[in-house]
């Protein structure tokens, strides 16, 4: 890889060959892939891009850590819609607003370019067998990617993970261990295996590709905008890999000249899990904290990548918000509503923490956001019947139907 320079420590400094086993540093920090930005520039240019017919996140190879001859893995992973949300701008009272709908990925949710990107390196290491411990939606896109490419797939959850992630685990082959306790114990068990069997790592702190996965979402965004950013880019937060990887992608672009301002990042997370937004807000290093939100996929009471997430907030100049697990169920009425875009409840909770600044008068009246949705919300459809009800439910008669209509103050006339 001549585009690639190194990996090096966010912590010390200290730089390691580009290898595709690539894990931590040996002080513990996690590291962060160079690029020789000088060179990329020379081939990758926005008349480059036009002219390409590649629709996922292959299409920015120039700017991803794998060798040319390395094959992209079978699923279509990336270039999902980013669409204009007029109507839910109207109603937060900002300029602009668009809506990045990351749940139309092959499995449903962001993790997917984290795990096709996995699955590539694991490739090039020459490996079969892939491993991570995961919330859900890391697990699920791991044993889809995996299973498309004939790779087999140990993956360890928490015991409180949703069903139809878990179902998507079983229908895709993986062998499921469900761990009857918090993240941090489903990671230490899945760290111990993977070190005793030799599996390829795909868990998120350890290595350091999968950001560089997850970065493709800034690069779609800034080429469906053409290259015109805004003021403010919006993204759930759990163990701050995804956030991480969106400030990477955002720099790269900007280094290759691709654009030519950067916009501050809002990072939200649940107020019931809320490490790395206290320690911003509080500045002071973060602190692990009970994993108490309905929100699984950021559920997570010990960040594993805080490291970088906390960079990129701050060298954004970014903005921190917490949400309640009802601001979360509220967005997703919201985001349905007026979008037709279905997220669960950690894939909507970017948008959750934009309607609260816009309410609390942080966002100014002009302001152009990007808010990205993570994850589908079939993923978790007990909680989106929580946040939305129940259908109406009676018998085939006219009557009864006009009753429930006059109890619910429904208005069927409407020409």
């Amino acid at each position: 890889m001549n585009h690639v320079k190194c990996g090096r420590c966010v912590r010390c400094g200290r730089e390691y060959p580009a290898v595709p086993n690539l894990t931590n540093c040996e002080c513990g920090g996690i590291l962060d892939i160079i690029y020789d930005y000088d060179r990329i520039r020379t081939v990758l240019t926005r008349e480059t891009l036009k002219n390409r017919t590649e629709r996922s996140m292959w299409r920015y190879r120039e700017l991803l850590p794998v060798e040319p001859e390395t094959p992209a893995p079978p699923l279509r992973v990336g270039w999902s819609p980013l669409y204009e949300a007029d109507r839910l701008a109207k109603e937060l009272g900002i300029a602009k607003l668009w809506v990045k709908d990351d749940g139309q990925n092959p499995t449903a949710s962001l993790k997917d370019r984290a795990s096709a990107m996995a699955v590539a390196k694991a490739q090039e290491a020459g490996a079969h067998v892939i491993a991570c411990s995961s919330t859900g939606n890391a697990a699920s896109s791991l044993a889809g990617n995996a299973a498309a490419a004939g790779l087999q797939t140990f993956i360890f959850v928490p015991s409180r993970a949703p069903k139809g992630k878990v179902a998507q685990l079983m229908t895709f082959g993986a062998t499921v261990i469900s761990v009857q306790g918090s993240y941090e114990d489903t990671f230490e068990l899945s760290k111990q295996a993977i070190d005793r069997w030799g599996w390829y790592n795909r868990n998120a702190a350890i290595n350091p590709y999968l950001s560089e996965g997850k970065k493709t979402v800034a690069y779609e965004i800034a080429e469906q905008l053409d290259w015109q950013m805004p003021d403010f880019i919006a993204i759930s937060v759990g163990d701050g890999c995804t956030i991480a990887g969106l400030w990477k992608g955002l720099k790269d672009l900007h280094a290759v000249g691709l654009i030519d301002r950067l916009p501050r990042l809002i990072s939200a997370q649940a107020e019931g899990c809320c490490p790395i937004n206290r320690a911003i807000a509080e500045n002071r290093p973060w602190e692990p904290m009970e994993e108490n939100t309905l929100a699984d996929s950021i559920a997570v009471g010990v960040p594993r990548n805080a490291d970088k997430a906390l960079m990129a907030i701050r060298e954004s100049n970014g903005l921190v918000v917490n949400v309640s697990d009802a601001e979360i169920m509220a967005a997703q009425k919201l985001l349905g509503r007026t979008c037709g875009v279905f997220g669960e409840p950690a894939g909507v909770t970017g948008t959750a923490g934009v309607k609260k600044l816009c309410e609390q008068g942080v966002l100014p009246k002009d302001a152009t956001v990007v808010s990205v949705v993570t994850g589908n919300g079939l993923k978790d459809v007990a909680n989106a019947i929580k946040a939305c009800g129940e259908p109406i439910s009676i018998p085939s008669d006219m009557d009864l139907l006009l009753r429930a209509f006059d109890e619910r103050g429904i208005n069927a006339d409407v020409k």
